[in-house]
């Protein structure tokens, strides 16, 4: 219910609200007893909240939060590409590309591809340029 609430407070422009319902979210996922694998949950809501501060225009406050994300669920695609998206608005060109490399990598076998997975490919190429 937090995690809903707080895209509803972002989408109604209470963005300090947002934020403080998804963090709330996070750390209660965070501190349940469950690992959130064994939970089947499809988005872990640490994820989420680096989403939420995207949107705000706060990509150094997400890369924390993704790579918060990625301690507890390693290799995960949506965090791969959060901090490759919020490396690449704070101007940091190395690390984005290490993020799209990563992610690019993770998609290799992919039966289908994905418009972001190309959208990082298109990041790479441009910056070998």
């Amino acid at each position: 219910m937090l995690a809903i609430s707080a895209w509803i407070a972002h989408r109604e422009g209470a963005a300090d609200q947002a934020v403080k319902f998804m963090r709330a979210a996070a750390d209660g996922e965070d501190g349940s007893i469950k690992h959130v694998a064994m939970e089947n949950r499809l988005y872990p809501l640490r994820e989420l909240f680096g989403e939420l501060l995207l949107e705000q225009g706060q990509p150094a406050a997400a890369i924390v939060e993704f790579e918060t994300a990625l301690k507890q669920t390693p290799n995960r695609y949506r965090a791969f590409l959060g901090i490759a998206r919020a490396a690449d608005g704070l101007g940091d060109r190395a690390k984005a590309s290490e993020y799209y490399r990563k992610l690019v990598d993770l998609a290799k076998n992919a039966d289908t591809p994905r418009p972001e997975t190309q959208q990082a490919k298109d990041f790479l190429a441009r910056s070998k340029s």
